[in-house]
């Protein structure tokens, strides 16, 4: 398996156009730099023995122009290595993205959003910091180490081998270093997402915090989290400082040293005064490289430590898998059959146990119990949210694992029991998902729902916008605004997970009218806690600790006077006369 760091270079290949221009570019300015310092060494001699003026301004012209073209080809290295280092980061972002959108509940429900926002954001950027400086600049700064320590033994061996004599030292320190602050940069990104987390969370709970006056325990939580970033962040920071005024003692002394070995050599003839300054600018050229190397190590390890997070997930299998050779699901009837089924969230225990039963087309099923009985978790087996430990799920015969899952899920509709709206237009969240819906089709939905009449009484119709997460929006609303959008796709199959469970008497009302002729030919599972619902049912499924203890039909279980004539006794007699079609509230205000 590749490693990391290996796997990241691969991405910054990916854009090999930009990278070999930023290369050629890069040889160019250094070329071009490199001959500054031998044209200054010999204009200094030259002018010690009396050269002519015409030939200082020869040597004078020559370094404008060794400078003017060092600036442009490292300008367009600059130029080149960003758009290398933000392509890439956008390649990874997009995998990344595309990956999540891949993986099922199963990961999901073991993530924290947080974290995973902070893979996507400062994971990424130090990635890109990576392959920007350690791709190319590094290349560059070892390519400028290479040419200047060649040109240093060539002109005087002696005092080439005392200016690199350090060179050995530096690096062992440098790999002692990056070992040390991997460990400290995995913490540092590992602290910045458990931060992300606290601080997504206090956003999107912000009115709980003020409902419960907690804002002193969010400050407390949020600073606790910030301030171990900071300390790990400023450890680092304290190796990396130490790298540097470690090389600045050692070229100061080194310079020192030549003018003392460089002296000597003057006196013995093998040198010249103008050799001794090229020397020292080339030691000068020579810190560049050797001071940058703390740099590169630090983002080396940064990108080491935030490169394992992203591929973590890039890497990452999802418990729901398309078989090879899956069949698209065409032409649905929605006959949906449970045979068998089993499932569990962990080894520990089953959520449902041994579940059998059939939906026939057109058939509405409602399914009840108490909390924790198994419910959402039968409904969710169907679009393969989750994939079933054992037995199987059909529909019109065939088992949905060797179906793709796109196909299944453009024929099973679920509106959900915690809505979520995204923050965008009423016509943008209802036609999600429904690619080509026309503002007609939005309209249509939109009535069956009984949500067109509010929307008419907003300034901007159909174009208003809702707020993030819907906020402008009441629960019943947002509640309709939902199985609106899961009606524009026309679903076969239809689940509504307590889908009325926001809503008013009077609205659910008039939800229910509208839906009667909705459901007509279609499969429809009922997660409701209401005996309108019950009553229409033609099958209603008892669950208890994930088993069904009953099922039959509202009269057939009520005859039986077991487990569901409980729980009407406890929890749906008084509804019998609130259930009544009475004159509904406000339908525009709702919920």
């Amino acid at each position: 398996m590749k490693s990391v760091h290996m796997r990241l270079i691969g991405y910054g290949w990916r854009q090999r156009g930009f990278l070999l221009g930023a290369y050629a570019a890069m040889a160019a300015a250094t070329i071009s730099g490199m001959y500054i310092p031998a044209l200054l060494g010999r204009a200094i001699d030259t002018s010690l023995v009396a050269g002519t003026r015409g030939e200082l301004l020869r040597l004078a012209a020559f370094i404008m122009l060794a400078g003017a073209f060092r600036g442009i080809f490292g300008y367009a290295q600059n130029y080149l290595a960003e758009a290398v280092s933000q392509r890439s980061a956008f390649d990874i972002r997009n995998d990344f993205f595309r990956k999540l959108q891949s993986l099922s509940f199963g990961f999901h429900d073991r993530q924290q959003t947080g974290n995973l926002m902070s893979k996507a954001t400062a994971d990424v950027d130090a990635v890109r910091m990576f392959i920007s400086m350690g791709m190319i600049r590094g290349l560059s700064m070892f390519m400028m180490f290479g040419g200047v320590a060649f040109v240093m033994l060539t002109t005087n061996v002696r005092l080439g081998l005392v200016c690199l004599a350090f060179v050995p030292f530096i690096i062992w320190r440098a790999i002692s270093m990056s070992k040390r602050l991997r460990g400290t940069w995995t913490a540092v990104q590992t602290e910045t997402g458990n931060m992300t987390t606290v601080l997504q969370e206090n956003l999107a709970g912000v009115r709980v915090v003020k409902v419960f006056g907690a804002q002193e325990y969010a400050n407390s939580r949020f600073k606790e989290r910030a301030g171990a970033v900071a300390d790990l962040a400023y450890s680092a920071s304290r190796l990396f400082a130490s790298q540097g005024s470690l090389i600045t003692f050692i070229f100061t002394a080194a310079t020192g040293i030549i003018l003392w070995v460089g002296g000597r050599e003057i006196v013995a003839g093998r040198l010249s005064p103008g050799d001794i300054a090229t020397f020292i600018l080339y030691m000068t050229m020579l810190a560049m490289p050797v001071r940058m190397t703390g740099f590169l190590v630090n983002t080396w390890s940064r990108a080491g430590s935030a490169g394992q997070r992203i591929f973590d997930v890039l890497d990452a299998e999802s418990p729901v898998t398309e078989r090879p050779g899956a069949k698209s699901l065409d032409k649905v009837s929605g006959h949906v059959r449970f045979d068998g089924v089993s499932f569990s969230y962990n080894e520990n225990a089953s959520a449902i146990k041994g579940v059998d039963f059939e939906a026939a087309p057109g058939q509405l099923v409602a399914i009840m119990g108490a909390p924790g009985s198994g419910k959402s978790t039968i409904v969710q087996l169907i679009p393969r949210f989750y994939d079933v430990t054992s037995g199987r799920i059909t529909i019109d015969g065939q088992d949905i694992r060797d179906l793709t899952l796109k196909s299944l899920r453009q024929n099973v509709g679920i509106v959900m029991q915690d809505v979520f709206v995204f923050g965008a237009s009423v016509k943008d969240n209802i036609a999600y998902g429904a690619e080509g819906a026309s503002l007609e089709d939005v309209i249509r939905a939109a009535k069956i729902a009984q949500l067109h009449d509010f929307i008419q009484t907003q300034p901007q119709g159909y174009n208003t916008w809702v707020g993030e997460r819907g906020v402008r929006l009441s629960g019943g609303q947002r509640q309709r605004l939902a199985i609106a959008r899961t009606l524009l796709v026309d679903p076969p199959v239809l689940i509504l997970d307590d889908s009325t469970s926001s809503v008013d008497m009077g609205t659910e009302f008039q939800i229910q009218q509208a839906l009667a002729e909705v459901i007509k030919g279609r499969t429809t599972f009922v997660i409701a806690h209401r005996l309108s619902t019950v009553r229409k049912a033609d099958l209603v499924l008892v669950l208890d600790r994930g088993e069904i203890v009953e099922r039959g039909t509202h009269e057939e279980l009520l005859e039986k006077g077991g487990f569901y004539r409980k729980i009407y006794d406890m929890q749906l007699t008084h509804q019998d006369g609130a259930d009544a079609p009475a004159a509904p509230t406000a339908a525009a205000g709702g919920g």
